[in-house]
């Protein structure tokens, strides 16, 4: 076991989390024409919303999709396995499928997003590495600027997986406001819980907030 002062381990948590913060703090770049076609597509579809990755960005995958859903865009997370599985089946003409992959190398991912390709309106990328395979298959990319120390060694997904989290956090609320899924429709299908639990109380501060924005 390395023999860490306290001073190494508080410098060593610190530039962790200064990198991870520089990683966020940079997906405003991928703020672009391409972001505002994806956000369109979003805002304007009538179908399902498919998020999928692998390795850690199937976590964020499986977040995105939870909060797309909580916030007013029918969403799911399917993974490329299970998807190559037959899974691809839930696929429909009006469905959008949302891909994100540091990357945009894995070959089950890719395999996947090309025969989903065919069955739905189209594949939206997020991805660091603009001449990807994956980039190469979707019809949009949204392409996030990394700094190369923005995952540990440059190989675990930290800092990359939150600015991907932090990207799609961007997508969700213009979803949700372009959709007018107002906060009493989220409350309504978020009943339990702290969230269902103080509905009545966060209504209030709400429209306390929005009250005080239209006057000024």
């Amino acid at each position: 076991m390395a023999a860490l002062d306290d001073k190494e381990l508080i410098a060593l948590g610190r530039s962790v989390i200064e990198a991870d913060a520089r990683a966020v703090r940079d997906v405003v770049r991928a703020l672009n024409d391409e972001f505002v076609a994806v956000a369109r597509l979003l805002c304007d579809g009538t179908g399902k919303l498919l998020v999928t990755g692998s390795g850690t960005s199937a976590t964020i995958a499986a977040r995105a999709a939870h909060l797309f859903s909580v916030c007013g865009t029918p969403a799911f997370h399917l993974s490329p396995a299970d998807g190559l599985h037959g899974g691809l089946g839930v696929l429909q003409s009006n469905d959008l499928l949302l891909a994100l992959s540091k990357n945009g190398s894995s070959n089950e991912l890719n395999e996947f997003c090309a025969r989903a390709k065919s069955l739905c309106r189209g594949v939206v990328a997020v991805t660091a590495v603009a001449d990807s395979p994956l980039a190469a298959i979707a019809d949009h990319v949204i392409q996030l600027s990394l700094d190369d120390d923005a995952d540990l060694g440059a190989v675990v997904a930290t800092g990359s997986s939150l600015a991907m989290a932090a990207l799609v956090d961007a997508l969700v609320e213009i979803a949700r406001v372009a959709r007018d899924y107002d906060w009493e429709r989220l409350f309504f299908t978020h009943p339990s819980g702290a969230v269902g639990r103080d509905a009545g109380r966060e209504l209030e501060r709400l429209a306390g907030r929005k009250s005080a924005s239209s006057d000024r």
